[in-house]
């Protein structure tokens, strides 16, 4: 698709806002401008969510732990993260998108693609509505954002990322705020960077590739497809080929339903008791049957992630024959399954998930037993099965028990009781006893500890 065109037809943009948790925390806060603000965990375990560019000047960056973090930034200020404040700007940010088209493709909380295409009539032509997008986002929002505009995904995030502002020994250097990459150019935009750029190259790959002395996308491009198949594997090495020659058909998808709805923790400490652990799963079912009601979807696989104090992760999940939405079910679900896990070792992170989700409430029947008879899936996440041949183990035929989604007569209505109340006042208004903390109830809120636990008396 490279070659012959005009910037008539770059029609995909990419808008993508600039350190936008950071940039929140600082709207909020204005005593924080112009400070190294890093926002993140800010215990041992924590890792870095975003920070400003005052402290990418020192080297943060994303995804960096926080021990790290603060080696390099000790004037660092730590932020918890509040997910839900950014939940509510993300939301705010697509309003805005979806007045210039509905075709908008949400990639996390801070980007999305856009296909303008339909809009251009009413609204000018690309390159115009990628400024008068960018200005809209500042009125409304008062943050900033950085937009790519080409022919193509690969093309259009790349041009947004050279868009943005940079970090240098001399402080903050404003970007362009819009790029384009115009059709005659692709190859030469494309080609000068470095092979990290593309989708799918990872620290991994990128070593691997470097044994055939590429560098940058255009020292790729010229290597044979075959023989990146041949390193990478058939897939892999043909999804590379085609990117660093430009090719990228992927379209613009609006409204990409989700594919699991989960919460997971990082503990301050390894916890080597089931009884400890437990209340945590209840904390975390809870909070994904509550998003489950607000999307309105059913699940039938639950499923629990433990990580061990050695960073060994291991997956264990259940199939109900009926989807769910129980928090009742979910939890004795996931807690049966934590039961079957050895814990000695100590849990480092522990998480909860709901997929297989549906749409469609179960149909109410009448059925001697819900369990499935394939067997307890005990994935370790490599997708081998390692589960016990004989069915489902008994601490999950119990958690389930009989009937309908594994409901118990008057389960259902309670529950649909307690989802009115907090419907109307609010999630932390009732929720299950083993939530009861010192200071109240200790419901799980969507982002909680995502990013490690801070330290300790040190959460901003």
């Amino acid at each position: 698709m490279t070659g012959a065109g005009t910037a008539a037809d770059c029609t995909v943009l990419h808008v993508d806002m600039d350190a936008f948790f950071a940039a929140v925390e600082v709207l909020d806060d204005p005593s924080l401008a112009g400070l190294p603000v890093v926002v993140g965990g800010s215990g041992t375990r924590g890792v870095v969510a975003s920070c400003t560019y005052e402290a990418r000047v020192f080297g943060v960056r994303s995804a960096m732990s926080s021990v790290e973090a603060r080696r390099r930034c000790p004037n660092a200020v730590f932020v918890s993260g509040r997910y839900w404040r950014y939940a509510e700007m993300s939301a705010r940010l697509h309003e805005v998108l979806r007045t210039y088209t509905p075709v908008v493709e949400a990639i996390g909380l801070d980007e999305a693609f856009l296909d303008v295409s339909g809009a251009t009539r009413l609204l000018g032509s690309p390159v115009e509505i990628a400024y008068n997008l960018r200005a809209a986002v500042r009125d409304e929002l008062e943050l900033d954002c950085s937009v790519g505009v080409a022919r193509s995904k690969l093309l259009a995030k790349l041009a947004s990322e050279a868009a943005k502002p940079r970090a240098t020994a001399a402080g903050r250097e404003p970007g362009p705020g819009v790029v384009v990459v115009h059709p005659a150019g692709e190859l030469v935009f494309l080609h000068a960077l470095p092979i990290r750029a593309l989708w799918g190259v990872g620290p991994a790959t990128a070593a691997r590739l470097a044994s055939l002395g590429a560098d940058t996308v255009g020292d790729l491009a010229a290597v044979p497809e075959d023989t990146l198949c041949r390193l990478l594997g058939a897939s892999n090495g043909h999804h590379v080929a085609q990117l660093a020659r430009g090719i990228d058909e992927r379209p613009v998808v609006a409204d990409r339903p989700a594919k699991s709805i989960g919460h997971e923790e990082t503990f301050a400490e390894d916890f080597l008791d089931h009884a400890v652990l437990h209340p945590h799963v209840v904390r975390m079912a809870d909070a994904v049957c509550e998003r489950m009601r607000e999307a309105a979807v059913h699940a039938r696989t639950i499923t629990i992630k433990v990580r061990f104090g050695d960073r060994t992760t291991i997956t264990r999940s259940h199939t109900l024959k009926q989807a769910t939405w129980s928090p009742r079910l979910v939890r004795e679900v996931a807690g049966a399954l934590l039961d079957a896990v050895d814990v000695g070792q100590g849990v480092r992170l522990l998480g909860v998930s709901a997929s297989g989700l549906t749409d469609t409430p179960p149909a109410r029947q009448l059925a001697f037993d819900d369990v499935d008879t394939g067997g307890l899936d005990t994935s370790d996440g490599s997708g081998r099965r390692a589960g016990r041949s004989g069915g489902a183990s008994p601490a999950v035929q119990h958690a389930v028990g009989h009937g309908s989604g594994g409901a118990e007569p008057g389960w259902e209505e309670l529950e649909g009781a307690l989802a009115a109340i907090r419907a109307r006042y609010g999630q932390a208004a009732v929720a299950p006893a083993a939530l009861i903390k010192d200071r109240g109830l200790a419901v799980k809120r969507r982002g909680d500890t995502q990013w490690g636990p801070d330290a300790e008396g040190e959460q901003r």
